[in-house]
């Protein structure tokens, strides 16, 4: 009753995804299109369905010998693990949730780890969709910090959730001459964006994960071409801050963004933000979730999402799963004999694969 859909079966992929009432954008084929070009691994669609219940959940499959620390020390195409994609997951279900339904879902999702020879899985919550709560009774979930998003009801209540200071910032903005402007038919424009963001990254100190490639881009413009905007905003016809926002299925998320640091005193980012809910609540979008801090950390990332919406509480949490526990030692026993600064009380998961 459960069956894995390949990327390759794109239309039947994304008629399952479209057909569950809480879908979201990372679940379409689309969106892990452009992941799987940067490398996280082979994009698979799980599809329960028992008559009562339905349940979908994405995920990366990678060959844990494609991992650095087990180059030429385990064989190739032998052992796998998956993590759900950048952004957020989950298993998301339609109809009756009874406890044998669940149950049933649980028993034979690991059966087919165990048979695909997939030692572990690491989840990445949805907030908005909040099925977190779902799935405490078969993964070990752990919540961590929490995430903002805007009400879209109505362009009042969005500007009276913004708190008085970040109003004054919007305002500054406007006085200063930043205009907003929004595309999707334009790709020229993600050159400009993905030169903005990697001096953003640079002065960020990011790890080398977060910088994309040209055809990462243009993935998101060609297979995600029905679920993005680009918003920008410019001060004398010059670009300062850019914005990658991705929707779908009444739910809009902030994306990636970047930003000229000089400019920041003239609060482009705001501004952007708030013209995009605007845009957001235009479109009939019910809610733009903005994420949280670096680490799930009440950072100055977290408080400048936060000013948005004083009355925002999203959760968000992470799953760990272990579906061949033998197997799963023995990686990180053999990680402890080949590694002298291997720490195996890492709370990175899986724990081989730690840094």
């Amino acid at each position: 009753m459960i069956k894995l859909i390949c990327f390759k079966h794109k239309e039947h992929w994304d008629s399952i995804v479209k057909s569950f009432t809480d879908y979201d954008v990372y679940y379409l084929h689309g969106y892990v299109s452009a992941f799987k070009i940067h490398g996280d691994g082979e994009p698979l669609l799980f599809y329960f369905d028992n008559g009562k219940m339905r349940a979908i959940y994405v995920a990366m499959l990678r060959d844990i010998a494609n991992d650095a620390h087990f180059k030429d020390k385990i064989e190739v195409g032998k052992y796998f693990d998956i993590i759900t994609p950048y952004g957020y997951g989950g298993f998301i279900f339609d109809g009756d949730m009874s406890e044998n339904s669940v149950n049933q879902l649980n028993d034979e999702f690991n059966q087919l780890m165990k048979k695909k020879n997939i030692v572990s899985n690491f989840v990445r919550f949805n907030p908005v969709l909040k099925n977190a709560a779902f799935s405490r009774s078969s993964i070990h979930v752990i919540d961590l910090g929490k995430t903002i998003a805007i009400d879209l009801s109505s362009e009042d209540i969005i500007w009276d959730n913004i708190i008085s200071k970040n109003r004054n910032m919007i305002r500054k903005a406007v006085k200063s001459g930043v205009e907003i402007s929004h595309t999707h038919d334009n790709p020229e424009l993600f050159e400009n964006f993905r030169e903005m963001y990697n001096k953003t990254m640079d002065s960020d100190n990011a790890i080398d994960y977060y910088y994309f490639s040209k055809e990462f881009y243009d993935s998101i413009h060609s297979d995600l071409s029905n679920n993005y905007e680009l918003f920008y905003a410019t001060v004398d016809n010059e670009i300062i801050a850019m914005s990658i926002m991705i929707y779908a299925n009444n739910k809009v998320h902030y994306h990636l963004s970047g930003s000229k640091y000089e400019y920041r005193k003239l609060a482009p980012s705001n501004l952007l933000l708030y013209k995009a809910a605007l845009w957001g609540h235009e479109q009939g979008f019910r809610v733009f979730h903005l994420g949280g801090g670096v680490g799930s950390g009440e950072d100055n990332l977290y408080k400048f999402k936060a000013a948005f919406n004083r009355n925002s509480d999203y959760q968000f949490s992470i799953g760990k799963q272990i579906f061949n526990l033998e197997l799963y030692e023995k990686l990180i026993e053999l990680r402890q004999s080949e590694d002298l600064r291997f720490d195996c009380n890492s709370n990175f998961f899986p724990l081989y694969r730690s840094i």
